[in-house]
């Protein structure tokens, strides 16, 4: 079986190299602007062309989003950057406003169209209309199901493909096209890549002549999180997604951390390769329980199946993970010990676990740490320190060291 393409967030360059290191096979990425994750990172124009070479020198793939829904004040600079991005033989630029579109064709003619989700394509006509101006990828709108996306794939050249998001935050707005956040800040446009996510606040019901009393939409003190979205998770139903003619399966999460980006993208790493393997694939309870590690709201199938009844979590707003990072492995070993830089205090004697490319996390015993400068301690606790200790099976740059929660 042919394996669907694997898409990783790159929210920064740390977060590039966790995608490449543990085995996507193409990534997105931002500009300094024209962006929708403003806050992200992101890259400057240096920066962009370093991840190009190291995208291209590993035989990945690099789509530049350029999916903000722009003022006229956003189009002075958009040239000079699509110009960039020609030069830099981006793989794909991720574009929804027809203005943008028409610019990116002269500006970037050899660069391929992909049109964002912020588009909303829900139907086949709407695909077609974009393939005839020029696009060689659809990213489906969030709503859709995988009925609807397989009439969609059937009505479509081949060679068009589709992308999905498979996994992470799902918009409580129709594809993201949301005024929220800029009517309850009064700045902070969510079209143009600087949402504050106010559908995940907590709200309370004030009556019109009772002001300053606060009353729960339902009965708990802590009130509740009404427009509070779960987070999307579809490492079970790849088969199904295959089926339905999905090209390529998007993680979420430019706006996450470097670990969320190393353990999503090997779980499903894992579970594509598996299946391109085994037509009967299911999903091993053990790469599920991965994702679980991770900061996450509880898990839903979106709309994939129809049934969006239980899509949003009133009762909680926070994030949900079984594990803490401890530290990442930076190079290779001298005298049998890794050089590692710090995330969260460890002691010797801790039970934590080890994980690497391509492979189920390994626990282990701590059983010695240096400093920096090789001396022996049994405690290293300041955040980013350098420090050395053993490990387990050889690990490789970028492996990552965590504990699990109690």
């Amino acid at each position: 079986m042919q394996t669907m393409e694997l898409l990783s967030p790159a929210g920064n360059r740390e977060k590039l190299d966790m995608a490449l290191a543990y085995g996507t096979d193409a990534v997105y990425l931002a500009g300094g602007a024209f962006g929708m994750r403003a806050q992200a990172g992101n890259f400057s124009d240096e920066e962009l062309a370093l991840a190009f070479e190291k995208i291209h020198k590993m035989g990945k793939k690099g789509y530049v989003t350029v999916n903000v829904l722009p003022k006229n004040e956003d189009l002075h600079g958009l040239p000079a950057f699509l110009s960039l991005l020609e030069d830099l033989r981006a793989d794909g630029m991720i574009l929804s406003d027809l203005g943008v579109l028409a610019l990116a064709k002269q500006y970037a003619p050899n660069v391929p169209i992909h049109i964002s989700t912020q588009a909303s394509v829900r139907n086949v006509e709407a695909a077609k209309q974009w393939v005839t101006l020029g696009a060689s990828r659809i990213v489906l709108a969030r709503e859709l199901s995988l009925g609807e996306i397989a009439q969609i794939r059937a009505g479509l050249p081949s060679e068009v493909e589709l992308e999905a998001f498979v996994h992470g935050a799902m918009c409580v707005s129709f594809s993201g096209r949301c005024l929220l956040s800029n009517f309850m800040t009064g700045n902070r446009d969510a079209n143009r890549g600087e949402c504050t996510q106010p559908c995940r606040w907590q709200y309370a019901l004030v009556e019109e002549k009772r002001p300053g009393q606060y009353f729960p939409v339902e009965e708990t003190k802590e009130g509740t999180y009404i427009l509070n979205a779960k987070d999307l998770c579809m490492i079970e139903h790849l088969p199904a997604l295959k089926e339905a003619g999905v090209s390529s399966c998007k993680i979420e999460g430019r706006m996450k951390s470097s670990y969320y980006t190393a353990v999503t993208t090997n779980a499903y790493r894992m579970a594509l390769d598996q299946m391109a393997k085994d037509p009967e694939w299911t999903c091993p309870a053990e790469l599920r329980a991965e994702l679980e590690t991770v900061s996450h709201r509880p898990y839903c199938t979106g709309f994939y199946f129809g049934d969006v009844k239980n899509n949003e979590s009133h009762a909680e707003g926070g994030y949900i993970r079984t594990c803490d990072v401890v530290a990442v492995v930076t190079g290779p070993p001298k005298n049998g010990l890794y050089p590692a830089v710090l995330k969260n205090k460890c002691r010797v004697g801790e039970e934590l676990s080890l994980l690497c490319p391509g492979l189920l996390p390994k626990n282990f015993t701590l059983s010695a740490l240096f400093t920096e400068n090789g001396e022996t301690t049994e405690e290293i606790k300041t955040p980013r320190s350098s420090f050395w200790l053993p490990l387990p099976g050889g690990p490789p740059v970028n492996a990552i060291i965590r504990r699990e929660i109690s």
